[in-house]
């Protein structure tokens, strides 16, 4: 069972904090892993090997996009709101 998240609002400035940090790195993470999986992408394409090897990937990239438990817009706009940053 999997509990569901906090609302940002209900969170205390340590957690806001947190979750920002926590942001940030993953957001590097992803990064350099989006960056490989796309160079696979292309590699593929350019030897000519479409199937698995390229749609598996792009699947990946499309998750690890839409992985993030709040928005990062949010979590800015309530560090502003709060003065944390």
């Amino acid at each position: 069972m999997e509990a569901t998240p906090k609302n940002l609002s209900e969170l205390k400035d340590q957690e806001l904090l947190a979750e920002a940090k926590k942001q940030k790195s993953g957001a590097i993470i992803n990064a350099v892993f989006i960056g490989f999986l796309v160079g696979i992408v292309f590699y593929s394409v350019l030897s000519n090997a479409y199937g698995w090897f390229t749609l598996l990937p792009l699947f990946l990239v499309y998750k690890l996009v839409k992985n993030s438990k709040y928005s990062t817009k949010e979590v800015e706009v309530l560090l502003k709101e709060r003065g944390l940053r």
